[in-house]
């Protein structure tokens, strides 16, 4: 399952995220700190979903209330 998402309240534009039997298989970025969203995909990648939305969801960039992570689990929760 493909994932495309609009982040809201942070610099990226769009998060592509694939996913297959929960897993998390490929992260993509549009915008954003280039370095910041590559490192987050790569840390990401091979993870459950549920594992990444539990320890991404809620963190907070600059006091947006949101940030690049926090809108990954908010894209993942979509796959559930």
């Amino acid at each position: 399952m493909t994932v495309e998402y609009t982040p809201r309240g942070v610099c990226s534009r769009k998060i592509t995220a694939e996913v297959e039997n929960g897993i998390v298989k490929k992260v993509t970025f549009t915008g954003g700190c280039n370095g910041n969203t590559q490192g987050i995909s790569s840390l990401v990648e091979g993870m459950k979903v549920e594992d990444v939305i539990s320890r991404l969801e809620g963190i907070n960039c600059n006091g947006r209330g949101t940030s690049c992570p926090d809108q990954l689990a908010q894209a993942l929760k979509q796959t559930l």
